[in-house]
This record gives structure tokens, sequence and C-alpha cells, in this order.
């Protein structure tokens, strides 16, 4: 059986793929558009709003990463 698949390593690298690419599109696309339609300064306060956006995103995936680490050292003692 030398055809075997790790699911979940492939399930973390096709989530963090997406991930990088919403974050691409968001970036060049969304703010592209912004800058084209109204102008630089506005998309340089779109740009602030994706980073104070990512603020929230990042206390609840340190929270998440918090909670699977006590499980984790839980589960080994």
């Amino acid at each position: 059986m030398g055809n075997e698949t790790d699911l979940r390593k492939y399930a973390t690298q096709t989530n963090l793929r997406l991930a990088v690419g919403v974050g691409v599109l968001l970036l060049t696309i969304g703010l592209g558009l912004i800058a084209l339609i109204y102008g630089l300064p506005a998309a340089i306060l779109g740009f602030a709003c994706l980073l104070g956006a990512l603020v929230p995103i990042g206390l609840i995936w340190l929270f998440m990463f918090g909670l699977d680490w006590i499980v984790r050292k839980g589960n080994e003692g």
C-alpha cells in the first residue's frame, strides 16, 4: 500500500492555500478597484480597514491555537 495519503496534511495545505488566495484577491483586485474608482487615498483607507479586520480574526485564531495546545497537553499526561 505505497499510495497512502495523509488527509489531514492535505486539508491543512488546502485551507492555507485558500486563505492565501483570498488575501491576494482582496489586496490586488479589491484595493485595485477602490484605487481605480475612488483614488489612492481611498485605497489606503481600504488597506487600513483590511488590517483592522485582521485583529479579531487573529485573536480568534490565537484563542483556538491556545485551546488546541491545552487539549494536547492534557491528553499527553
